[in-house]
């Protein structure tokens, strides 16, 4: 685990909607005489912008450093593409990507309520460093 990831905590989120998120994504595709690209389009941008999170990934944890030159990219950039077209593409739809996400958690939550293994809530449970329990 990176330190990155140890520091981060969920409680330190911003919070802003995913709606207001892709109306200010509307408002500025709106200004632009050529609007949101085609669902064909916006699919090849996603994988593209897919593999750019990829490469970073791969960078950063797996065994692939990076050339001098290339660009100093980052994984939170990357992943910032990739939402950013998300939403572009939702908008082009007419996806509400809130309601998406309820039916989403919910299907998770119904049809894969027992799928995976919980974590216990005693306090003597923890997860060794591969993440299997440790009930010591």
């Amino acid at each position: 685990m990176s330190d990155h990831q140890r520091s981060f905590s969920l409680e330190n989120l911003r919070d802003k909607p995913l709606a207001e998120m892709q109306r200010e994504v509307d408002q500025y595709i709106s200004q632009f005489k050529e609007g949101y690209f085609s669902p064909l389009a916006m699919l090849a941008r996603l994988t593209e912008e897919a593999g750019e999170l990829a490469r970073e990934v791969n960078h950063f944890y797996g065994e692939k450093p990076k050339k001098s030159s290339e660009a100093d990219n980052s994984i939170e950039m990357e992943l910032g593409d990739v939402l950013f077209i998300l939403l572009c593409f939702a908008n082009s739809l007419g996806i509400d990507l809130t309601e998406a996400h309820d039916k989403v958690m919910d299907k998770f939550n119904t049809r894969d309520a027992n799928r995976w293994t919980r974590i216990e809530q005693s306090s003597n449970v923890g997860h060794d460093d591969n993440g299997k329990v440790d009930e010591s």
